[in-house]
């Protein structure tokens, strides 16, 4: 596969599906594998654990690497981890199951944990209780 650049907003998974608060993404860029897992560990921890996390990307797309020190030529590198490309608009996370705060502050940890500016939102037919 090749790298390819990431262009346009986001098509689909661009609106809130399975719970009521999530994390959308500003501006183009590849998340890694060990960045989602970084922000949803952040995520959980911070939520102790109640509720439910929802994880909308998955890190589908081979980024490969030649070993340092290596001359031109001899083919292509081996992959050396996966990203999930994403376009502004994709709501990467969700939560529910925990009160607005709680779920601000650990969407906002859990978004100082990837490479691209995200935005804090709000199912629209939320009940404010």
């Amino acid at each position: 596969m090749q790298k390819g650049r990431v262009r346009g907003i986001a098509q689909r998974g661009s609106t809130i599906a399975y719970g009521s608060f999530g994390i959308k993404t500003l501006e183009v860029g590849f998340i890694t594998s060990r960045q989602i897992e970084a922000s949803r560990i952040a995520i959980n921890r911070y939520m102790k654990r109640e509720g439910q996390v929802w994880i909308r990307i998955f890190p589908d797309k081979p980024i490969t690497s030649k070993p340092a020190e290596v001359r031109m030529g001899k083919g292509k590198g081996a992959p050396s981890h996966w990203v999930a490309p994403v376009r502004p608009g994709r709501v990467m996370f969700e939560v529910d199951g925990v009160p607005m705060d709680t779920a601000m502050e650990a969407l906002r940890l859990g978004a100082q944990k990837l490479p691209v500016k995200c935005k804090f939102v709000v199912r629209p037919d939320y009940a404010h209780s």
